[in-house]
């Protein structure tokens, strides 16, 4: 058990959109072997699309919009990457993306530095101490000098900083790294679209080769820094990585392929494999070791329709613990129900093939025929319950109705199926018929996905309204201080989908507002409730 715990990786990928997280994700399978030939992301149909945006309009529109789980054995490991979408609008499934993790690769672009999304992104990781590796891409193209970018993250993000190689060159001169740990040079030969592996010559710093690739300029450069870092005398601490404090760092271009495999082999050698996992237990700071020989594991995505044969949903388990095998039962904490694991697969993007056994640090696929929700633990013996996810407050909401009354069951169903997988949240009017909902968010680009993919996949067509509307607050208090309840009249009494009472506002002075007229009620905000 020990020795299997040991052989596992499992990382998540952030970054602010376009650092180019897809690319990087493509060219990792590339050099792990699981894929023979990298497809970019590209708006345009003509180019290969992407093994890990496998939903239609991911590969139509040139986005991320889902989490994917990609397995693949390298290195004598068995890596979980976890592809996470880059939009802030799809924040939510990062997150609870994030909580899967044993560690994770911080994409930077090399021309813009640490931006907006990479710093909220980050923030969730500090405060989980998740260890973070960063990836500077993109050098290949004009950008910042090296030691400008080392600095803005340590004073962006407050996170010390160990480069573990350093940049032959810049934008257009850039021709290779140097390994720091061998003081090799790795010079290396730009491949066709970058679809294949680079050729790369390993040689020395002095190799007159070196200085026949670089004007005077950027020789002396490269020779200078990294007199510099070494006579900083500064060494790597794995501890303080392990801790979050220090982000290993690594140059390199995931679109030509320049120093994709250097930081492959040195983060499946460094990265961690898991670690006992906190669990709720009433206690404070009670682990469970994932040695241990009971079965647990938590959902932390649900996605439907992967086979569009079989409209099917399939429910991501990350493993904590013990060992997985098809047909065990288990217990689901949430409902008190015992469940049969019968249908386990592999997952790799949208592709599935049947599973037997799994270990600890594995994300595994379980047929989800409504039993599942995001969020659930599930063990064998003693029930164990794991952190509970959080609920993000919506902040956009639209009124949806089907334009054909005929295929109101398909409406029905789509967005119940949707609403599962937990990008949107479903409300009704309080108290009447459920029939037209309005659906809630936290990015507005949201509901484009449900739009498109209710028309894609149930054959619905509907029409969006959006509402002016900005704040959700919780109801609390006796029904029929509920049901009797005076708000400001641009907001909106509803319920979600377990008939809990909600309140919609356009403004905080509406919030306050509501307060003075409703004094036996309470409006509480959405965070730190389960979700």
């Amino acid at each position: 058990m020990a020795q299997e715990v040991r052989r596992r990786r499992t990382f998540a990928i952030i970054s602010h959109p376009d650092a180019g997280k897809t690319t990087l994700t493509e060219k990792l399978l590339l050099y792990g072997g699981a894929i023979q030939t990298a497809g970019q992301v590209s708006a345009r149909r003509a180019q290969r699309a992407a093994t890990s945006d496998w939903m239609k309009l991911e590969k139509e529109r040139g986005i991320s919009i889902t989490s994917t789980v990609l397995q693949f054995e390298y290195g004598g490991c068995t890596v979980n990457l976890l592809d996470t979408p880059g939009h802030q609008d799809f924040g939510e499934d990062t997150y609870r993306t994030l909580m899967a993790a044993d560690s994770a690769v911080m994409l930077i672009d090399a021309a813009k530095g640490v931006e907006p999304q990479t710093k909220k992104l980050f923030a969730i990781c500090r405060a989980r101490r998740v260890p973070l590796f960063t990836f500077i891409n993109k050098m290949d193209r004009p950008s910042h000098d090296p030691l400008e970018l080392l600095d803005e993250l340590e004073n962006v993000l407050g996170i010390g900083v160990f480069p573990m190689n350093w940049p032959l060159g810049n934008g257009p001169s850039f021709k290779g790294v140097f390994d720091r740990a061998t003081r090799d040079v790795h010079l290396f030969e730009r491949a066709a679209h970058g679809a294949k592996r680079a050729n790369v010559h390993v040689t020395g710093v002095h190799d007159p080769q070196i200085r026949e690739l670089l004007d005077d300029r950027s020789h002396a450069q490269f020779l200078e820094e990294i007199e510099l870092l070494e006579g900083a005398g500064a060494t790597f601490d794995p501890v303080a990585m392990l801790r979050g404090d220090v982000s290993p760092v690594f140059f390199g271009s995931a679109v030509t392929n320049f120093g994709v495999q250097l930081f492959l082999d040195d983060f499946i050698e460094m990265a961690p494999f898991p670690t006992p996992r906190l669990v709720a237990d009433g206690t404070s700071g009670v682990t469970l070791d994932p040695t241990s020989d009971q079965f647990a594991g938590f959902v932390f995505k649900i996605q439907a329709n992967m086979d569009p044969r079989h409209r099917d949903r399939v429910a991501f388990v990350r493993i904590c613990a013990g060992r997985f095998e098809r047909d065990m039962t288990v217990r689901n904490v949430r409902t008190g129900k015992d469940v049969r694991l019968s249908r386990a697969m592999k997952l790799f993007a949208s592709e599935r093939e049947s599973l037997e056994a799994a270990y600890a640090g594995d994300v595994v696929g379980l047929a989800n025929p409504g039993v599942f929700a995001i969020g659930d633990s599930l063990s064998e013996g003693k029930p164990i319950q794991f952190e509970r996810f959080p609920a993000f407050a919506p902040e956009h909401f639209a009124h949806v109705r089907s334009v054909d009354t005929a295929s109101y069951k398909s409406f029905g169903k789509g967005i119940a199926q949707l609403r599962e997988e937990g990008a949107i949240q479903v409300m009704y009017p309080y108290g009447s018929m459920r029939t037209e909902p309005v659906l809630a968010a936290v990015g507005e680009l949201q509901f484009e996905v449900v739009k498109y993919r209710l028309e894609s996949e149930y054959n619905v067509k509907t029409i969006f309204t959006s509402l002016p509307l900005s704040v959700a607050l919780r109801v609390e208090g006796d029904p029929e201080a509920v049901r009797s309840a005076q708000l400001p009249s641009s907001a909106r009494l509803l319920e979600d989908w377990d008939g809990a009472p909600v309140a919609l506002f356009e403004s905080d002075w509406s919030v306050r507002l509501a307060e003075e007229w409703n004094p036996k009620l309470r409006l509480l905000e959405f965070a730190g409730a389960s979700a």
